[in-house]
């Protein structure tokens, strides 16, 4: 692994790119704080959790698996979030990866 740039092997050997691991920060933590009374209050204890959640991008599975609930249950409070402006989506590969807007940070924020 490479931390925090790329790196690149040119001649005499086989050219090739090494790129450091998405989230190789959180790799030993042991998983998000609560989400903060007043956001939860605001926008439901699990939506709040879910939007906390996203500091880094984060696909549906690992969002379920991270919070131990459904994937359904994160895909609804996702699409209200997405409809809310509050996270945006992206396709890497077959994954698609949910990140917090702008928006999103400034609220998740703003409730610490």
């Amino acid at each position: 692994m490479t931390w925090p740039g790329v790196r690149k092997m040119v001649e005499p050997y086989q050219p090739q790119l090494a790129y450091p691991a998405r989230a190789i920060g959180t790799l030993w933590e042991a998983g998000d704080p609560p989400a903060a009374h007043a956001l939860a209050a605001l926008i439901g204890q699990t939506r709040a959790a879910v939007l906390t959640a996203l500091a880094e991008p984060c696909s549906t599975t690992a969002l379920a698996r991270r919070l131990s609930i459904t994937p359904g249950a994160v895909s609804q409070h996702l699409s209200v979030l997405l409809d809310a402006g509050m996270v945006t989506r992206s396709r890497v590969g077959r994954l698609v990866l949910y990140r917090r807007t702008r928006t999103g940070d400034m609220l998740a924020a703003a409730s610490r």
